[in-house]
């Protein structure tokens, strides 16, 4: 992805993120320069790669394989004296915009569609070798448990969510015709080095070709402490 890309894409959802009425923390508004100086204090932030994100999932095509994400909060992941058992995310997804299917080894998450268009959710249990069943897939919607086909596709509305339980194949879009969706993410402790498990080879975080300079810093890219 060129940097000017990624530019325009947080400039483009940090006013709809406004318009959906969502505040995030203060260190979204950190430029490049500010990152140059802040001390050890600012590490969680640095270490636990909370911030903005961007993928195309190395498919060089991020308006029809791709996510836009925000992570507000994280702990550590495998860490059991450290507090923060759990992680908070916001994600955006655009019209008929894929993000593919995969699942969570450790991760139990809440997936919430926080206004916005539709959001579609595609639902598989995982086999024996990490394959798509066809299975019946048992969820949580908003505490009402449900028994569904294997690849159902699941409809939330503003409001509605589901709980993604570990080794459950979920792909998701916006529903074309609806808008981009303002997606919440409550979880346990998220690691995207080691938690992820992608039903087909994907890349997690873009190349980035650097046609100007960067508005926003990525998770990924803090310099060190001073």
């Amino acid at each position: 992805m060129k940097r000017s890309e990624i530019n325009a894409l947080i400039r483009e959802n940090e006013r709809f993120i406004q318009k959906m009425g969502f505040h995030l923390p203060p260190f979204a508004d950190f430029t490049p320069e500010a990152w140059k100086e802040k001390g050890h204090e600012f590490d969680e932030i640095r270490q636990r790669m909370l911030g903005w994100d961007v993928t195309d999932y190395g498919r060089g095509d991020f308006r029809k394989i791709g996510l836009f994400l925000f992570t507000i909060r994280n702990g550590k992941f495998g860490d059991p004296d450290c507090p923060k058992t759990y992680a908070e995310k916001l994600l955006i997804s655009e019209e008929d915009q894929y993000s593919p299917m995969h699942f969570h080894f450790s991760k139990t998450e809440d997936i919430i569609n926080r206004g916005g268009g539709n959001l579609v959710i595609e639902l598989y249990n995982s086999d024996e070798n990490e394959g798509l069943s066809d299975t019946p897939v048992t969820v949580s919607t908003d505490g009402r448990v449900r028994v569904l086909p294997a690849g159902t596709k699941l409809v939330l509305k503003p409001g509605e969510s589901i709980t993604l339980t570990p080794r459950l194949y979920h792909a998701f879009w916006a529903e074309k015709g609806s808008g981009k969706v303002l997606i919440g993410e409550v979880s346990k402790v998220n690691d995207d080095n080691c938690d992820n498990r992608f039903y087909e080879d994907m890349g997690r975080f873009p190349k980035i070709e650097e046609d100007e300079l960067p508005y926003r810093l990525l998770c990924n890219e803090y310099p060190a402490a001073k």
